[in-house]
C-alpha cells in the first residue's frame, strides 16, 4: 500500500484476466514440452528437436510468468 499526496492510501488492483491469460499459457507451455518430449524419439535429429523445444517453451514459459506477475503487481486504482 503507498501513500499520496493528501495521505490516503492507494490500493493496487489487481489484473485476473492477465493472471489468467498468464496461468493458460505456463500450462501450455509445460504440455507442449512434455508432448513433444514424448514424440522426439521418432525424430531424425532428436536433440536439435528438443533443444528447439525447450527454446519455444522457454520463452513462452517467461512470458507467460511475467504476465501472471504483472497481473498481481496490478495498477494504481
Amino acid at each position: 500500500m503507498f501513500l499520496n499526496s493528501n495521505l490516503a492510501p492507494v490500493m493496487q488492483q489487481r489484473n485476473p484476466r492477465l493472471i489468467a491469460v498468464g496461468s493458460a499459457l505456463l500450462i501450455l507451455a509445460i504440455a507442449f514440452f512434455l508432448f513433444m518430449l514424448s514424440i522426439a524419439s521418432k525424430s531424425t535429429d532428436p536433440a536439435e528437436l528438443m533443444r528447439t523445444v525447450g527454446t519455444v517453451s522457454g520463452v513462452v514459459g517467461g512470458l507467460a510468468i511475467a504476465m501472471i506477475v504483472g497481473g498481481r503487481i496490478g495498477k494504481k486504482a
